[in-house]
């Protein structure tokens, strides 16, 4: 009943009226620009370089590699220091020395790894 009052949403807020033919050309010019906006990013699309797949799947790959390198050289270090520990009883003190020396190892493989990877040319000199 807040018509009683000469107020209804709009009419007595202060905004002015707008009409529906004038909202359809505000809404007509949106969309022509709209559209103008979706053509431009087409062409862009177009013309721009697709992303290589292949390069992703060789990254994934040199990360699954890396990944292995370290974990494998962290895995042996500590296998190495638990047998040493278990035949020669210095519990827990082989463990721990070939788990480092297993972690350097890791780091040493994975840097290795990587620096072959990024290499353009393959090394001067050998066979």
């Amino acid at each position: 009943m807040g018509d009683r009052n000469g107020t209804d949403g709009q009419k007595g807020s202060g905004k002015p009226d707008i009409s529906d033919t004038e909202l359809s050309g505000r809404l007509r010019g949106l969309g022509s620009e709209l559209d103008k906006v979706r053509a431009e990013r087409r062409a862009d699309e177009k013309t721009s370089k697709v992303p290589d797949r292949t390069s992703s799947a060789a990254g994934m790959t040199l990360a699954f590699r890396l990944g292995s390198e370290f974990v494998a050289g962290v895995l042996v270090g500590a296998g190495l220091g638990w047998v040493i520990d278990h035949f020669l009883g210095i519990a827990p003190w082989g463990m721990i020395v070939f788990m480092l020396l297993g972690f350097g190892a890791g780091i040493a493989n994975m840097m290795r790894a990587a620096g072959e990877t990024g290499r353009k040319t393959p090394p001067k000199g050998g066979a």
